[in-house]
């Protein structure tokens, strides 16, 4: 799944001579409202495998995000693609992580997730934001070639290469603004995720109430 300044901003930061011949994965890759796949498949890389957690259009492999290493090497792709997944996963440090070693030394990420300001959408699920520093603060094991804000709406575009002398940075303190929490947490516990699925659907609800009590009083008067 990607935005759409999320696709430009891939179709303007890779070179062909990064795709082509090179091995790509797409993390998140089910096709629900646009897909870097076409663009990528046009520059002939060598293999290009799409990644999601349920079947659906431009998924060639089903995996939760955290056992990617259990599917895949170390170092086994020139490129890594991340769009609009990393708000979606409880355990962001593990994938993270896992993301970062997959990608070869050398190879390059391009990764596009959402900030504070952006509603809730759970797909199935939704818990974090990035602001631009924490993208800079968890990507500085890897060269920052281009980090921009999502212009469409509240985001974060990064494309990032793999240094050869990589060394992990130690994420295990590191605070990220949770929506499910409504502050920066270093995790997020059970009974936070159920407080907060209450209090939305019970919103949601009322929304449903109201609109529907609009609707009528638009008709009558109509």
């Amino acid at each position: 799944m990607s935005s759409a300044n999320g696709i430009i901003f891939g179709t303007v930061n890779l070179a062909c001579d990064e795709i082509k011949g090179k091995s790509v994965i797409e993390l998140g890759a089910r096709n629900v409202n646009g897909s870097l796949r076409p663009f990528i498949v046009s520059r002939s890389p060598a293999k290009y495998i799409g990644v999601d957690i349920e079947a659906g259009e431009g998924v060639d492999v089903i995996c939760n995000a955290e056992k990617l290493l259990d599917k895949f090497e170390r170092n086994s792709f020139n490129l890594v693609i991340s769009t609009e997944l990393l708000e979606h996963v409880r355990e962001w440090k593990k994938v993270i992580s896992n993301i970062k070693n997959l990608c070869c030394p050398g190879g390059i990420l391009l990764i596009t997730t959402r900030s504070i300001g952006f509603k809730y959408h759970g797909y199935p699920f939704d818990y974090w934001r990035y602001e631009v520093d924490d993208i800079r603060n968890i990507f500085s094991d890897f060269i920052i070639e281009r980090i921009e804000r999502d212009t469409s709406s509240p985001g974060v575009l990064l494309k990032a290469r793999k240094p050869h002398a990589f060394s992990e940075t130690d994420l295990s303190g590191y605070e990220l603004y949770s929506i499910i929490a409504g502050k920066r947490v270093k995790e997020i516990e059970d009974a936070e995720i159920r407080q907060f699925m209450r209090r939305y659907k019970y919103n949601y609800i009322l929304r449903k109430k109201i609109q529907n009590i609009v609707n009528r009083i638009i008709w009558i008067g109509a």
